[in-house]
């Protein structure tokens, strides 16, 4: 915007300056040749009277001499009562346009080697007229109109210099509240909830700039009121806690009462962080740098122990499959668990028992493959299955357990996929991407596809379950 001001100015000024300099300037080279002729008129007028009183060579050398006109006038008097013509002076017209001029009895101009003469006919006594003859050189013609265009081409300069700078200084004051404008939404977007736009500017931005102040202030409270309900809601999971932790303690000995008392104080843990990340204004986590992020392996071997000993009460089969060697991934330990756990709690509540489950992890070169399947009824409408908060309308489902899952991918630059799987039921992919979600990396061209593909296929051999 500011650039296109001052072309616009620029283009404009010029065309005014064009306008009116050409026509000032060719008035002016037309006064200095009118100045010039003028002047030529006087001094012929003051040779006229001589000749109207004596025809005399000598007597009109003296006045045209005493005029200081002797090396820039002629006078040329014709032959009268038998006797000789006189010249006085250097003739520089021609012959035949003395003879003109005599002969109309009006002055004339006519143009000469570096100039330009004056013929001015003057009455004698005797009835004959003579022709003065004034020369003009070309430099008193245009004397001063070189310094006059000049001033006239500085003059424009400063014009069309003057309106650029008006210009530039109209479109920073428009475009710097716009610009503004965008970092603070920029800002806003990147989660940095103080930021606010200075409310200056034309009419229209200062609006513009009342209107986010406006906005963000909403979405800083929108979060807060958030955060106090998550926070709310989560304390009020205590009360049933303190009673499951308190039943849990009465369970005794036994495998299935230690992994009882271990859930319930896993339970506890989430939620105290969950109370806590809700009363913070940044997120649980941090950006993953160089280095951060966990053992996918390792957690995938954790989770498999936890839900294992459910599998064995209700008789299900299960297997794991690639996590003999650690598996690095950019995303934080409690993370993948909550995922893993959202993905394996679906398994145990939506199949029935004895429905066996797998779950595979693939590690490739740019990207990590993590996939849990089942050998139920599959889901018939995946697109619906991954829409937050819709659940699947029975007791106990929310709706975000996948929607936990895709957040999680979608943080690397990966995706999820639900498809069915080789043991007959639905089948969760979670693509995991480890250079950061790079777009030219993400696998969404045609070399993406057929790596995706190639890593894939790698499962489909040694999955079936024993």
């Amino acid at each position: 915007m500011r650039w296109a001001l001052v072309k616009v100015a620029l283009a404009v000024t010029a065309m005014v300056v064009v306008a009116f300099a050409v026509p000032l300037g060719l008035v002016v080279k037309e006064l200095a040749r009118d100045r010039a002729f003028s002047n030529a008129e006087r001094q012929a007028a003051a040779v006229a009277p001589a000749l109207s009183i004596t025809t005399d060579r000598d007597q009109l050398e003296r006045v045209v001499a005493a005029a200081g006109l002797d090396a820039g006038m002629a006078v040329h008097i014709p032959a009268t009562d038998g006797g000789a013509a006189v010249d006085i002076g250097r003739q520089r017209a021609a012959g035949r346009d003395i003879a003109t001029v005599r002969k109309l009895g009006r002055a004339s101009t006519t143009e000469v080697a570096d100039g330009s003469t004056l013929l001015q006919p003057v009455a004698l006594s005797s009835g004959a007229i003579a022709v003065v003859e004034v020369y003009v050189p070309e430099s008193e013609v245009t004397h001063g109109v070189s310094t006059a265009w000049a001033v006239l081409a500085a003059v424009g300069l400063a014009l069309v210099v003057g309106s650029v700078a008006v210009a530039d200084r109209l479109g920073v004051r428009m475009v710097r509240p716009a610009r503004r404008l965008v970092e603070g939404a920029h800002e806003l977007g990147e989660g940095r909830l103080g930021s606010r736009v200075p409310e200056e500017g034309p009419t229209e931005l200062r609006l513009a700039a009342v209107a986010f102040n406006s906005m963000a202030d909403q979405v800083v409270q929108l979060l807060a009121n958030e955060r106090e309900l998550a926070a709310d809601l989560s304390h009020r999971l205590r009360t049933p806690l303190t009673v499951l932790r308190l039943n849990a303690a009465s369970l005794g000995d036994g495998t299935a009462a230690e992994q009882t008392r271990a859930a319930v104080a896993q339970l506890e843990r989430e939620v105290d962080t969950i109370i806590r990340t809700a009363r913070e204004a940044k997120p649980q986590t941090a950006a993953i740098g160089p280095g951060a992020g966990c053992d996918a392996a390792e957690v995938v071997r954790e989770r498999m122990g936890f839900w294992s000993a459910l599998a064995e009460d209700e008789g299900r089969k299960w297997r794991v499959a690639g996590v003999e060697r650690p598996v690095r991934i950019p995303v934080a330990r409690a993370d993948l668990a909550a995922a893993l756990d959202a993905l394996l709690g679906n398994v145990f509540r939506h199949t029935a028992e004895g429905t066996a489950f797998a779950v595979d992890v693939h590690n490739a070169e740019d990207a990590v493959i993590v996939l849990v399947s089942d050998a139920g009824q599959g889901i018939r409408d995946p697109e619906a299955a991954m829409a937050r908060g819709r659940g699947s309308g029975a007791a106990g489902s929310t709706g975000l357990g996948l929607d936990i899952v895709r957040r999680l991918a979608e943080s690397t630059g990966g995706d999820v996929r639900i498809g069915s799987s080789v043991l007959g039921g639905t089948e969760v992919r979670i693509w995991l991407q480890l250079d950061g979600g790079k777009p030219e990396r993400r696998g969404r061209g045609h070399r993406g596809s057929m790596r995706r593909r190639r890593m894939v296929s790698t499962f489909n051999r040694s999955r079936s379950l024993p």
